[in-house]
């Protein structure tokens, strides 16, 4: 058993940056936000409510770890959540801050001037923090939803940062969380394409030819397991491509160690799609039945 604790004083983001440790992912979400349309939008919103299984967020707490563009953010308001966002990347703070921005100017698709009161400001909060940084977690509170899609594997802590966003889920909330499926010794290979991607900028374009057949015939494939054609979630094949050769650092998981992990944190599967053995990542959705002594100690996992 391999014994994690937390860090008494978390990286900086430009430290990890500048010393080629990190993708920019606010970067990649920056020029995301240039493309997003009313289609995008329903469609994330479509997926948050299939898999949360729930029509309406109507004042439910909703958490966005990790909010990237801000794009899930926007859809939990919507459907009336009062939504808190955070970021570790300050870019990615950005983009949800503009996003909030156009929404409570009108100016997204379907929406005119005046049609958001201003008052709704105050039910979507936005801040830079991080999901390693226990302090900053302890002053947020508990959360009927807590959110947390293809981030804490870019951590370089995950199984830490997986146990400090559980305990902000009320008992009776949501965790939904979707983690990189361990794929073995694939795995291993694609973390030092992931390595290289960063370190190497003469790599990159190298890469982007080398593989994106193959993660276009991948993603082909998945839709049609799925049983639907498009972008998932309303996302972009493009940058969705240089997230995944670019997404470092890179952590992965079986679906029986999530399963054990938050099982002994009081949580319980409410629903699952996995990547199919294959590339990708494998989506959750727990409900906390009950606050365990596991959950107040400091976490431990998987060898």
């Amino acid at each position: 058993m391999t014994q994690h604790t937390n860090t008494a004083e978390p990286a900086t983001h430009a430290a990890e940056i500048e010393s080629l440790q990190r993708f920019p992912f606010g970067e990649n979400w920056t020029r995301f936000l240039a493309r997003l349309d009313s289609w995008r939008i329903d469609a994330a919103q479509a997926s948050l409510v299939e898999m949360l299984g729930l029509p309406t967020l109507d004042k439910q707490r909703f958490l966005d770890a990790g909010s990237g563009s801000g794009l899930f953010s926007l859809v939990a308001r919507r459907l009336g959540g009062h939504v808190h966002s955070f970021d570790f990347d300050p870019q990615s703070v950005a983009c949800t801050r503009e996003l909030r921005r156009r929404h409570l100017a009108g100016t997204l698709p379907g929406t005119s001037p005046g049609a958001v009161p201003v008052e709704d400001g105050l039910a979507w909060q936005v801040e830079e923090g991080s999901v390693l940084d226990t302090d900053y977690l302890a002053g947020l509170g508990h959360f009927d939803i807590v959110y947390s899609w293809g981030v804490l594997h870019h951590t370089g802590d995950m199984w830490n940062a997986l146990h400090n966003v559980s305990e902000l889920v009320t008992p009776g909330g949501r965790l939904f969380i979707a983690l990189y499926n361990d794929q073995g010794w694939l795995s291993r290979w694609w973390t030092g394409v992931k390595r290289r991607y960063n370190r190497h900028v003469g790599w990159r374009w190298l890469f982007i030819c080398i593989y994106t057949p193959y993660f276009i015939w991948a993603r082909w494939t998945y839709w049609q397991l799925r049983g639907h054609g498009g972008t998932e979630r309303g996302m972009s094949l493009w940058f969705d491509l240089l997230d995944w050769l670019g997404g470092y650092p890179f952590e992965v998981s079986k679906p029986e160690q999530v399963f054990d992990f938050l099982a002994s944190r009081g949580f319980e599967l409410r629903k699952l799609f996995t990547a199919g053995g294959k590339h990708g990542c494998n989506q959750f959705v727990f409900e906390r039945v009950r606050v365990s002594a596991a959950a107040q100690s400091s976490p431990s996992t998987l060898a």
